[in-house]
């Protein structure tokens, strides 16, 4: 693979990110979401276009109870208006929460939910992940949802599991639920139209053109076989599929 190349360049119009076309840039991406905190506020409606995820968050939920119970901080990529955080506290209270997005708005929406619900320590820092820089070992648990397809370049994706990797203390995992990409093209049509039924069985067929227009514009997906490539390099030797369907998958690697 090239080390500079956009990652979910696809084989198909239907999907088509290509590299020159041109993506929102991380301001847009920002204005976006601080305008829209009261949706992501609920995750039945915040996230009703990527199929499962209350069921992804509740298997991550009981995986991470179950591989981490003395864990006693956790990092939240993405964080939005702080559901998965939320749920990770349902299951283990009182951790130390680290909370970082890109949008003040969702920050400060997620600090206000979160903070009653833990006597740990809530930190929110307005920071994009490609911008932070933990000190090593701080973290059991990171997670991010629905945010990593944000990343353009496999250098940007190479830099984020190198952070990741640093960050957590042995022992704990990066969970993962997001958009992804299918490396086989008959493969991923066959899903992309099944992603497509889904959301016209939703909405109708304006929402899912809709959904289609923003992914288009806003979105870099990439196969969960390259990120597993970049966080293997990064360090991680461990990895478990936890769910998927369509084009949308949950995973965990582990430190």
């Amino acid at each position: 693979m090239g080390t500079e190349r956009c990652l979910a360049k696809p084989r198909t119009p239907a999907y088509v990110l290509a590299m020159d076309k041109k993506k929102s840039t991380v301001e847009e991406i920002r204005e976006r979401f601080d305008g829209d905190v009261e949706r992501f506020s609920n995750i039945q409606t915040g996230q009703s276009a990527t199929m499962d995820a209350p069921l992804a968050l509740d298997i991550i939920q009981q995986a991470v109870a179950r591989l981490t119970p003395q864990a006693t901080a956790m990092l939240d990529i993405g964080c939005g208006a702080g559901n998965f955080t939320l749920k990770i506290l349902d299951a283990l209270p009182n951790l130390d929460c680290t909370l970082i997005d890109l949008s003040q708005p969702m920050l400060d929406r997620a600090a206000a939910r979160v903070k009653p619900v833990t006597r740990g320590n809530v930190t929110c820092r307005q920071v994009d992940i490609r911008h932070f820089h933990p000190p090593a070992e701080s973290f059991d648990i990171i997670v991010a949802a629905a945010v990593l397809h944000h990343l353009r370049t496999e250098s940007e994706w190479q830099q984020t599991f190198n952070t990741i990797y640093r960050a957590l203390r042995p022992g704990g995992a990066l969970w993962v639920w997001d958009m992804i990409i299918h490396d086989t093209p008959a493969v991923q049509d066959v899903m992309w139209q099944r992603f497509g039924q889904y959301l016209v069985e939703l909405k109708g067929a304006d929402y899912r053109d809709t959904v289609f227009a923003y992914i288009d514009k806003e979105d870099s997906p990439t196969s969960l076989n390259f990120q597993m490539e970049m966080a293997s390099r990064a360090g991680f030797k461990r990895f478990e599929i936890l769910h998927k369907t369509s084009v949308f998958a949950a995973y965990a690697a582990l430190k």
